[in-house]
């Protein structure tokens, strides 16, 4: 294939809280968004908890990570770490 056909994808990124790292090269990301409610017009919560994998088990609970998509790693893991922003207390 040529340069020219081949087209730059985008890697879709998340930022979330870090709730779980009880399982091995793996934690729970939870992300949130604020949208509102069609018929009410009341902002809500949207919560959305991604399973990452985390190669070195660096990230703890509490931790603000950047995750991005990358193939599927098993059943449930679609992302990884790509930095953690912030460290938890």
């Amino acid at each position: 294939m040529s340069e020219e056909t081949k087209k730059s994808r985008s890697v879709k990124t998340r930022t979330g809280v870090v709730v779980s790292d009880k399982m091995d090269k793996t934690i729970v990301v939870q992300t949130e968004k604020v949208v509102m409610h069609p018929m009410y017009k009341k902002f809500v919560r949207r919560r959305v908890k991604y399973k990452v994998h985390d190669e070195n088990n660096d990230a703890r609970m509490g931790d603000t990570v950047l995750i991005e998509e990358t193939r599927p790693l098993s059943r449930f893991k679609r992302w990884k770490i790509r930095t953690i922003t912030h460290r938890a207390v």
